[in-house]
């Protein structure tokens, strides 16, 4: 019996809003959970796309949020419609809340979930709430309360028995959106070699030859059974190697640069150059960030770890394993925990 995709909601966003969306040939879907590396991986794809680090317009009208309850569904899809430049498209929903498209390259972006905790903690602290209420026509007022510190809060983040559906970004959410990911992978992220996971035949030539995806609609039978390409990408690598991860990625979407420009794009995905055109850059078209400079808080990783206590991080590990396959552990930790990870200086997530 075939089933359609899952519906997640919360407060300000609604996955049901891709019923029925255009796929067009070649459109990028970016699958990430929050604070994990969406906005770099949609700047990594505008500059790609657009070949130059002077983007036409801010990059969240550039690459719309469908999901996102703020902005009316109609106006959302009415500009991408209008799009003539290849789409890409964020959202916060996992791979089984979407349409599956073989027209499209779904990138999904891992980062270690310690960092990302950390990272979302502070990015509460910069999120009007009332304004959030306002758009979404919620009533009631952001109600003063003292948030308790870091470390207790990442501590109960670890423990808490979320549901996964209910509670994406909680530890349960973080690691059902990377497994569910991990079993339909077509590239993994690592090594940049591609093997398919399960029942998944292998990248789909039409995300990176429109051409091919032109013949596909002609004849649907040609895509029937089709899958579509599946990559990760882990945070660490894109801060190990930038201009290594950009030209993966430009490989796997078909996307050829020439090399007097390559620099410059590099230049411009950086976490200083990002931060400098914060206003343009971070992901708040609608007014909801208190600062939007401080979207670009710090750069680099091991803030989780940094923060927990040997035994503290030895319960974190224990509770992963119980969460998510090995394989996938090796690959989003690195295949240490307990060591202070990458340092270097990245973009934001």
């Amino acid at each position: 019996m075939l089933h359609g995709p899952v519906r997640y909601q919360s407060d300000d966003e609604d996955s049901s809003r891709w019923e029925g969306f255009a796929f067009r040939p070649g459109d990028i879907v970016i699958s990430t959970r929050s604070k994990s590396g969406t906005t770099w991986l949609q700047m990594i794809c505008a500059l790609l796309i657009f070949q130059t680090p002077d983007l036409p317009a801010p990059l969240a009208k550039l690459s719309p949020w469908l999901d996102w309850l703020i902005t009316p569904r109609d106006q959302v899809l009415a500009r991408l419609e209008a799009q003539a430049h290849r789409r890409f498209i964020k959202t916060h929903t996992p791979l089984d809340g979407l349409p599956l498209d073989p027209r499209a390259t779904y990138i999904v972006v891992g980062r270690h979930p310690l960092d990302m905790a950390v990272s979302l903690f502070h990015q509460g602290s910069n999120i009007n709430r009332d304004r959030v209420r306002e758009l979404t026509g919620h009533s009631g007022s952001e109600a003063a309360r003292q948030r308790p510190p870091l470390h207790d809060w990442l501590v109960s983040w670890i423990e808490a028995e979320d549901e996964p559906g209910e509670h994406l970004d909680s530890l349960p959410g973080v690691m059902w959106h990377l497994s569910d990911a991990w079993g339909r992978r077509t590239s993994p992220g690592r090594t940049g070699a591609d093997h398919a996971g399960p029942d998944h035949v292998g990248p789909d030539p039409a995300a990176a030859d429109p051409a091919v995806a032109d013949r596909a609609v002609a004849d649907p039978a040609a895509s029937a059974g089709a899958n579509p390409a599946v990559l990760l990408v882990h945070y660490d690598d894109l801060s190990a190697d930038l201009d290594g991860q950009m030209r993966r990625l430009a490989a796997l979407l078909g996307i050829s640069v020439g090399p007097h420009i390559w620099p410059s794009l590099v230049r411009a995905a950086t976490f200083d150059a990002m931060r400098a055109r914060a206003a343009a850059q971070a992901p708040d078209p609608a007014g909801i960030l208190k600062d939007p400079t401080a979207f670009f808080r710090r750069g680099y990783s091991g803030a989780g770890r940094e923060t927990l206590s040997l035994a503290e991080l030895e319960r974190y590990q224990a509770r992963a394993a119980q969460l998510a396959p090995p394989d996938l552990l090796g690959w989003l930790h690195r295949d240490s925990i307990i060591d202070p990870g990458w340092m270097e200086p990245a973009a934001a997530g």
